[in-house]
């Protein structure tokens, strides 16, 4: 340990002992501040960060544990030892429960002074230690889709910064694959509600029935295989945030109920009788024009207005393909650190290539495709060679395709398909709008021309 580095702080009015104090501690190799009262402690605390204050509880103006209390609040990481020629059990335990990391009594024994200083720079390199390995697994298990220098990421951190302090509802809107979820949960970190839970549900996996049920939770014997009460999602986020994801799917009877429960705060579970108020803030996310449904009535106007009370729109990453480095790099590194492998890094060219591609399933897609190389590269250097045909083949000037003479039009249109999910979309309702055709017939078509796993690939 290099000791020069360590900062300590020695306060006591008396000035021979607080001059004893900083020499000897200066002998053992430390950096060693002095002062004679709290006040001048105080300043000194604003200007230098102290691994180690050694104060006396009692002193003229401000006593030790006032100055403990003011110190803390700035650096919660300098650790305290409190001295006294009063020596009590009472005053030891009231100044470990104001966060004294120890106490010392006078005269002081400079052999015990020396111990309680390695004890405490031990004590601080292990909480450091253990900071610093929350943050790797933090980031081991969160690659976010919101790293970028893009004007229009910028704009989304300083709208997650302004919302995540206030209460209001927040609408998210955005392709599959853009990182709305990430943002819901920035949002909840970013608030007062971080405590408490965050709870998802993907509205467009369940059933009208069962989601009410899973929304707002049965009583026993409200249907059959009721055979107990079950809470649902608005209690386990009471106090938090409830995140309901692809809104845009919920049935008409859902958004009715859902609108009441935003309007006054309290639900009946299924089943019930009794009113439950709960306290949950509401996110919701979806991937489609929630005011084209409003307008063929499909969604209900007052819970669209009082959905999108903040609007965040996430753009497609074809929007912002200059994150797409930072973005790629990102994903490497956390995927060599999970699967063990040495980190990776695309060559220039692959890296060209990465950025002219449009990426139909955003983000997702691209976080995805990263995972697959780390796995399936054996070389450090990703190069172009080693990026699947779909980026290879793509060319960035493309903005037409030829039809050879005794094409069939099925050929045609098979072509015509794959080429507008990939290469315009991959939300297969805006595909199928853009072909002028029905998402049923699209879903069909795509069925038809064994094309199903080819699309899905896309975003898996």
């Amino acid at each position: 340990m290099n000791k020069s580095g360590i900062c300590i702080l020695v306060v006591d009015d008396e000035r021979g002992f607080c001059a004893g104090v900083q020499e000897a501690l200066r002998r053992e190799g430390y950096r060693v501040d002095a002062a004679n009262d709290a006040e001048t402690a105080m300043r000194m605390a604003e200007s230098r960060l102290y691994n180690l204050v050694f104060a006396d509880m009692k002193m003229p103006g401000m006593s030790g544990l006032e100055l403990l209390g003011r110190i803390k609040l700035r650096s919660r990481d300098t650790l305290f030892v409190l001295m006294t020629a009063y020596g009590t059990v009472e005053s030891a335990v009231e100044s470990m429960k104001m966060g004294a990391f120890d106490y010392l009594s006078k005269p002081v024994d400079l052999r015990r002074l020396r111990g309680l200083v390695d004890k405490a720079l031990e004590y601080q390199a292990v909480v450091a230690e253990n900071s610093e390995l929350r943050g790797r697994l933090r980031k081991r298990s969160e690659p976010s889709p919101l790293i970028g220098e893009s004007e229009s990421m910028r704009e989304i951190g300083r709208l997650i910064d302004e919302v995540a302090v206030s209460d209001v509802t927040v609408l998210i809107e955005g392709e599959s694959g853009t990182g709305k979820e990430i943002v819901a949960r920035a949002i909840h970190l970013k608030s007062d509600r971080r405590q408490k839970a965050f709870v998802s549900v993907n509205c467009a996996g369940l059933t009208e029935q069962l989601l009410e049920t899973e929304l707002f939770g049965h009583v026993r014997g409200a249907f059959t295989g009721a055979v107990a009460t079950k809470p649902g999602r608005f209690q386990a986020a009471d106090g938090g945030t409830l995140f309901l994801d692809e809104i845009g799917d919920l049935s008409l009877k859902g958004q009715g109920d859902l609108l009441r429960v935003l309007e006054e705060g309290s639900f009946q579970m299924v089943g019930g009788t009794q009113t439950v108020r709960v306290n949950v803030r509401v996110v919701a996310a979806t991937n489609k024009r929630l005011r084209d449904q409003v307008a063929s009535g499909e969604f209900r106007e007052d819970l669209f207005y009082r959905l999108q009370v903040v609007p965040v729109t996430m753009p497609p990453l074809r929007e912002r393909a200059e994150d797409i480095p930072f973005l790629a790099d990102n994903f490497l590194d956390h995927f060599s650190r999970k699967h063990k492998r040495r980190t990776k890094r695309l060559s220039s060219e692959a890296l060209q290539i990465c950025s002219r591609f449009p990426w139909p399933g955003n983000v997702r897609q691209l976080r995805n495709l990263m995972e697959r190389l780390v796995i399936t590269c054996h070389s450090v250097s990703i190069e172009a060679k080693h990026l699947p045909d779909f980026l290879q083949n793509y060319n960035s000037e493309m903005t037409e395709f030829t039809i050879r003479p005794g094409t069939t039009l099925a050929e045609a249109e098979k072509l015509l398909i794959r080429l507008t999910l990939t290469h315009v979309t991959s939300n297969r309702e805006r595909a199928a709008s853009v072909l002028g055709i029905s998402r049923r017939a699209l879903q069909y078509k795509l069925k038809e021309y064994g094309l199903i796993k080819e699309v899905d690939a896309l975003t898996d």
